[in-house]
């Protein structure tokens, strides 16, 4: 079968946390013999930010950011037996949107791919009239990057002929144990770009507790923090590359994962961060939602935080040996159960029982 998916962007994570996801993904399904080409806008600086070359097993389109190179990409993917129009592309979504349905026929299935579900459902709710309601019943299928069963039943709500949940997992051959550097040595780290839906909470579960806990040392990641207020105990890293993301979650006495809103309010969304952080066998935080302990068991594989009081607690209570032992948890639970390759198991059981077959 041969894919055409239209992306932010697979070669770079700059601005965009679904980089990884994308790729463990995709990678696995290219296993399983799809074929397939990721098209991505030439957009937001992610070309001159790449953290990887163009992989061997997808062939990246880079089209122009305007009205002629999406249609452009359009017609390339015209040759392809299933397309697929993530969200959260940047640029042109709209557009997108309605016109991948044109590519739609007899022997081309489309599929919408939900990256952030909760944000999208919590749009269309406040928009009744925005033009997605009325696409998302013509889409051959829903995927979506996590939510659970409040997510699929808010998408047949809207009319969706089917939506499927495809969780973020581990992707082995990118995120592992390696030693402990230095340079990301502290008691507790954070990675995460500053969104308007994430900031109060990142107030909250990291900021709070580093200025309860001045004798503890705090590391920041992520894109946009740089004129935050922060006490004097936390150190700012700026945007984190991926192949440095394994140094980070493996030298930082625990790591700290921090839902945004709508993901909590949703639950069943572990990030991407979860599955990287316990496949370097990192000991995880996390705030707390409904569906934890689907992934990963909570006081042994992974902590859980109600608020930011927590956190400080939590941190204030760990030791080394704890920690080791509830990473070392967290890395087997993931290898067993959540590996993208159990992803794309169940991605192709959805795609063959939905008519198509690998060719």
């Amino acid at each position: 079968m041969k894919i055409a998916f239209f992306g932010s962007s697979l070669v770079s994570a700059y601005w965009n946390g679904a980089a990884t996801y994308y790729r463990g993904i995709l990678r696995a399904l290219a296993s399983r013999g799809y074929d397939i080409a990721f098209y991505e806008p030439d957009a937001f600086e992610r070309q001159s930010h790449r953290d990887i070359p163009d992989p061997p097993w997808a062939r990246v389109v880079v089209y122009r950011a305007d009205e002629g190179g999406v249609y452009e990409a359009l017609e390339a993917a015209a040759g392809a037996d299933l397309v697929v129009k993530a969200s959260g592309v940047g640029v042109f979504d709209e557009l997108l949107e309605r016109e991948v349905l044109a590519l739609q026929g007899p022997r081309r299935r489309v599929v919408y791919w939900d990256v952030d579900a909760p944000a999208t459902l919590e749009r269309l709710a406040a928009a009744p009239l925005d033009p997605l309601s009325s696409l998302i019943p013509r889409y051959d299928l829903i995927l979506t990057y996590g939510g659970g069963p409040p997510v699929v039943r808010a998408f047949e709500a809207l009319g969706a002929r089917r939506c499927v949940p495809i969780y973020n997992a581990l992707d082995t051959q990118t995120h592992f144990p390696v030693p402990p550097d230095p340079c990301f040595a502290a008691d507790l780290a954070f990675l995460g770009n500053r969104l308007p839906d994430r900031e109060s909470r990142v107030d909250e579960f990291f900021f709070a507790p580093a200025a309860q806990l001045p004798q503890k040392s705090f590391l920041l990641g992520g894109n946009g923090w740089g004129d935050k207020a922060m006490s004097g105990n936390i150190r700012y890293l700026g945007h984190v590359y991926t192949a440095q993301h394994n140094a980070l979650n493996c030298s930082a006495r625990a790591v700290l994962n921090i839902n945004r809103s709508g993901m909590a309010k949703f639950g069943f969304s572990p990030a991407t961060r979860v599955f990287e952080a316990a496949g370097a066998g990192a000991c995880l935080i996390t705030d707390a939602w409904e569906g934890i302990g689907d992934f990963l068991e909570p006081g042994s594989e992974i902590l859980v935080a109600r608020n930011g009081d927590e956190v400080a607690r939590l941190l204030s209570e760990l030791g080394d040996v704890r920690a080791r032992h509830i990473g070392e948890a967290a890395r087997s639970r993931v290898l067993r159960d959540h590996t993208y390759d159990h992803r794309a198991e169940t991605l192709c059981r959805v795609l063959e029982c939905a008519g198509g077959s690998r060719r």
